[in-house]
């Protein structure tokens, strides 16, 4: 029995790896790690690349009828987009809202006034969404 022939035999009640086998494994978990570092890095890209930021500054409850909310949208320039904003109660139930679409221009940061007919009296407006659509 040669030299080489005990070595397979030992590793293979052992459980020794072949001289080349380790190195195999290591180039595999290298490559599937790059493949999904670069996954999530395109993922997060893509997601954040055509995303609009939204902030409410303010609201101002006129009557039992009319809120005013003010708000200010971050968006990249000539984006159009649209918005959600409402006028909430005392019980957190929304009493009035509207969908608001904005054409594109070309500065990033945006700040808007809008009126939101309510059909009882509101507490509180704010927006609470935008998207591109």
């Amino acid at each position: 029995m040669t030299t080489a022939a005990i070595d397979r035999k030992l590793a293979d009640r052992y459980g020794r790896s072949r001289p080349g086998s380790r190195r195999a494994r290591w180039v595999v978990i290298g490559l599937v790690a790059a493949a999904l570092f670069g996954y999530v890095a395109w993922t997060t890209w893509s997601s954040a690349a055509g995303s609009v930021d939204y902030d409410t500054t303010g609201f101002v409850v006129h009557d039992a009828h009319r809120v005013t909310v003010t708000f200010q949208v971050t968006a990249d320039p000539d984006t159009a987009f649209a918005c959600a904003v409402e006028a909430r109660d005392e019980e957190h139930g929304v009493v009035g809202w509207r969908v608001i679409e904005y054409a594109a221009e070309p500065t990033r940061s945006r700040a808007f006034s809008e009126d939101i007919p309510t059909t009882a009296e509101a507490t509180t407006g704010l927006a609470t969404s935008c998207w591109i659509p």
